[in-house]
């Protein structure tokens, strides 16, 4: 299985490759303990942000990451406890100098929704650029991430994000000596690339070694666990995911309003063959969530449940294969 460190403080050191902070997570609309739903991801000392509801700015700023490196935005729907908070975070980037563009990802829809919200935001000192996407796509995220979207079901369009950090594969530089490749030519054959030098050629097979699983993450809500998506999860090393309703007693409510309970999403964690979840988007009538752990862990067993300023680490598995 893919390794993957989770913990409350990210590692610091060069094997932590993605962080992860969590800055709320409730539903409908913020609580005096409880900041909305929202994740926080540094790869590369790059960020990429997943939902932006009211206040978003203010709980990322108690915990220090900073606003500048923000290079993308994925919103899961347009509802606003999902998408108000853009104005704020948009003003915050613009003082905390951001120059570079920014890329705002959602489902149809997005761009009319985002051009009303920056009515009072309307002029940055940065390219911002709002992309549609459906499901099914694949796209750059910052930090060499990979995004790919699967389509969930709610009230509006709403998008399930799959991320994914690819791992290059081992190169055998006593393997590239033996073959006398020329030190320059490494770098192209690193690449995928062959090479042809003088009195000799190479192609990546000669000195790369097997293909290696890189690490991934799921960020779901606002859907009901539709039947596509533990084939679009499969493997990833740590679900988020909503659970809106703790007592079992809620399916119906559940289903009414497009959520999951706790009881659904521990059930997807594991048809998806997930290492960890993470539970959040709770609803203001959940006021401990903690009470409903054993829902979600009679099914699947690594089950966290979510609070502001979790954080934790994604790391490539040692080579000791």
């Amino acid at each position: 299985m893919i390794g993957a460190v989770i913990g409350r403080k990210p590692q610091r050191d060069e094997s932590a490759l993605i962080d992860l902070l969590l800055l709320g997570t409730g539903g409908m609309l913020p609580l005096p303990d409880r900041w909305l739903s929202t994740l926080l991801i540094r790869c590369q000392g790059e960020l990429t942000l997943f939902d932006c509801g009211e206040g978003t700015q203010i709980p990322w700023k108690r915990f220090g990451w900073g606003f500048r490196r923000l290079g993308a935005i994925c919103l899961s729907h347009t509802h606003a406890d999902h998408v108000a908070g853009l104005p704020g975070l948009l003003h915050s980037l613009a003082n905390a100098d951001r120059s570079e563009p920014v890329q705002l990802f959602g489902p149809p829809g997005t761009a009319r929704v985002v051009e009303g919200l920056r009515t009072i935001a309307p002029h940055l000192p940065y390219e911002f650029v709002v992309r549609e996407v459906d499901g099914g796509e694949s796209f750059s995220l910052p930090g060499g991430l990979v995004g790919s979207t699967a389509l969930g079901e709610h009230a509006l369009p709403c998008l399930s994000y799959r991320v994914d950090l690819p791992r290059a594969r081992r190169f055998d530089a006593a393997r590239a000596r033996t073959l006398g490749v020329p030190q320059g030519c490494w770098r192209d054959l690193q690449r995928g690339e062959s090479v042809v030098w003088d009195g000799g050629s190479a192609v990546p097979d000669d000195v790369l070694g097997p293909e290696r699983s890189g690490v991934s993450l799921g960020y779901v809500t606002d859907t009901r666990p539709v039947p596509a998506l533990p084939a679009f999860l499969r493997g990833i090393d740590l679900l988020i995911c909503e659970g809106t309703y703790g007592n079992p007693e809620d399916a119906s409510k559940a289903s009414q309003n497009r959520h999951m309970t706790f009881t659904e999403a521990a059930t997807l964690a594991r048809d998806s063959e997930a290492g960890q979840l993470w539970l959040t988007h709770f609803s203001p009538a959940l006021t401990d969530p903690e009470a409903w752990r054993g829902e979600a862990t009679a099914i699947f067993p690594e089950t966290t449940i979510g609070y502001s300023g979790l954080t934790g680490t994604l790391q490539f598995q040692d080579d000791r294969e």
